[in-house]
This record gives structure tokens, C-alpha cells and sequence, in this order.
């Protein structure tokens, strides 16, 4: 399945808290329909002293946001833009933005 976005694009919150941030996507889960952008919807997360962190404290994490509220910047305007997606004659899939600009091309990895 194919969605709007996908790792290391850059995207625009367009909705909630932190509208108008622009990140990288870290991460996407299709199941669940979430993202993680770097540097947006950073929390607080507690941990214990270890062998990796000996100092313990609070370390920020990003937090999954849903995929609604983020949009691809386009490359050529450098706004954010809703994407469509067409097959072309020799049957590629390339994510295109509304002004006809083309993104990339959609691969899908063999299982």
C-alpha cells in the first residue's frame, strides 16, 4: 500500500500542536497509520541509570503523530502539497504533486 509519505522525506505538520514545523520522517508504520518526525512531538522519557546512559535523567524522544497531519514539502516550491500517484505506459508508479511535479517513483521490495 502506498501512502503520501515515506522515510526521510521532508514534511509540514499541518495540523495540531506544532503546525507550521517542518522534519525528516524517522519512521513510518502503515498499520497503525503513523509517522515519527525529527524534532516534533518531543516528550520527556525518564530512565534508569545504565551501562549505555550511567548518568540516568530524562532523555527526549519524538513521538508518533498520525499521517493526516503532515504533508511532502515539494521540492520546486518549497511548500507543502497533496500528492497523487500515476502509472505510466511501461507501468512505474511515481508519487506526483499537484502541480504535476514529479517526487519520486514508488518501488516495492520482493518478500
Amino acid at each position: 500500500m502506498s501512502l503520501h509519505v515515506k522515510k526521510d522525506d521532508m514534511v509540514e505538520v499541518i495540523a495540531g500542536d506544532h503546525r507550521g514545523t517542518r522534519g525528516k520522517v524517522l519512521k513510518v508504520d502503515l498499520v497503525k497509520r503513523k509517522v515519527i518526525v525529527q524534532g516534533v512531538n518531543r516528550v520527556y522519557k525518564h530512565v534508569r541509570p545504565s551501562r549505555k546512559n550511567p548518568q540516568g535523567g530524562r532523555v527526549q524522544i519524538e513521538q508518533p503523530m498520525d499521517i493526516s497531519n503532515v504533508q511532502p514539502i515539494n521540492a520546486k516550491t518549497s511548500r507543502p502539497t497533496r500528492v497523487r500517484f500515476v502509472v505510466s505506459e511501461n507501468g512505474e508508479k511515481k508519487r506526483v504533486a499537484i502541480d504535476g511535479s514529479v517526487i519520486d517513483t514508488v518501488t516495492h521490495s520482493k518478500k
